[in-house]
């Protein structure tokens, strides 16, 4: 194969797995050559990544298998290359329903070569059932998925309280996001804090599940890949309430793929507002 065949590769590779929250030092930065050719017949394709997504999730997969069972992707071992949800652009393909110049988005590698709101369009629709009146209090407010929630909760009609780590975002939640209330659970008390908009006398918690039966409550958890058939309609909702500018989407753009690891580590620590985007390439 001639080198005017290869393209330079650069991939972010994780280097060992880890408890609890990833430090930079998992992981590395490798150059490496892709081939530009397509074998005959088959129907693979060359794509150039141009934005990767820094979900919470993923360092899930960064963990020894059988810890979580939750994922429908595969688990990421060390010296491979780390993979997430990205948008790329078609560079070759031997695929006939993909043409150069398309575009596409799925699970991609972090690398040169090779989508949040579904998971706040299910929470609260699927599994939340609320209803007109009631008071939502959205945790990680600012984050990815929190900051659409809120709003979601505003179009319903309810008193929505939302807390964050800094008060920039706290200040953004009250004036850009349209939130009733919100506050920074790092100063004071949180417990005192959701005392003032939910009159818990003595916040005790569960202890145990018939709790659940005794006070009619509803505890469920969900994997936002099991509602990837809502995809379409939350796309067709989401795109007309954008263009009604009665949805605001916030973006935490970082440029550079060099520059993935740290974002991705940041969000463990509160430094993202809205969801963290890496930009690898410009169109």
């Amino acid at each position: 194969m001639g080198e005017e065949n290869l393209l330079p590769n650069r991939q972010i590779i994780l280097k060992n797995y880890f408890q609890g929250c990833p430090k930079e030092t998992d992981f590395e930065l490798r150059t490496t050559n892709v081939s530009t050719e397509i074998p005959h017949g088959s129907k693979g394709v060359l794509l150039k990544n141009l934005y990767l997504a820094c979900d919470p999730y993923s360092c899930h997969l960064m963990r020894p298998q059988g810890q979580s069972r939750l994922f429908t992707h595969s688990f990421i071992v060390p010296g491979s290359v780390v993979n997430g949800h990205g948008v790329a652009k078609v560079i070759k393909s031997g695929d006939e329903e993909l043409k150069e110049g398309d575009y596409v988005w799925g699970i991609t590698g972090w690398e040169d070569f090779s989508m949040p709101g579904l998971a706040a369009y299910v929470g609260w629709n699927e599994i939340c059932c609320p209803k007109k009146g009631e008071t939502v209090y959205v945790s990680s407010g600012a984050g990815g998925v929190g900051h659409l929630v809120g709003q979601f909760a505003k179009m319903m009609g309810c008193y929505v309280v939302g807390s964050a780590s800094t008060n920039q975002k706290v200040n953004l939640l009250k004036t850009e996001l349209g939130f009733d209330d919100a506050f920074n659970y790092k100063e004071g008390d949180l417990r005192s804090k959701l005392n003032k908009f939910y009159n818990l006398k003595e916040p005790q918690g569960i202890h145990n599940l018939f709790s659940l039966i005794e006070k009619r409550l509803s505890l469920r958890g969900f994997v936002v890949a099991d509602y990837k058939h809502m995809y379409p309609e939350y796309a067709e909702w989401a795109i007309k309430k954008l263009q009604e500018k009665k949805l605001v989407y916030v973006e935490d753009v970082i440029t550079g793929l060099e520059n993935v690891v740290s974002a991705f580590v940041g969000i463990y620590h509160g430094h993202n507002i809205g969801k963290r985007i890496v930009v690898v390439a410009e169109d």
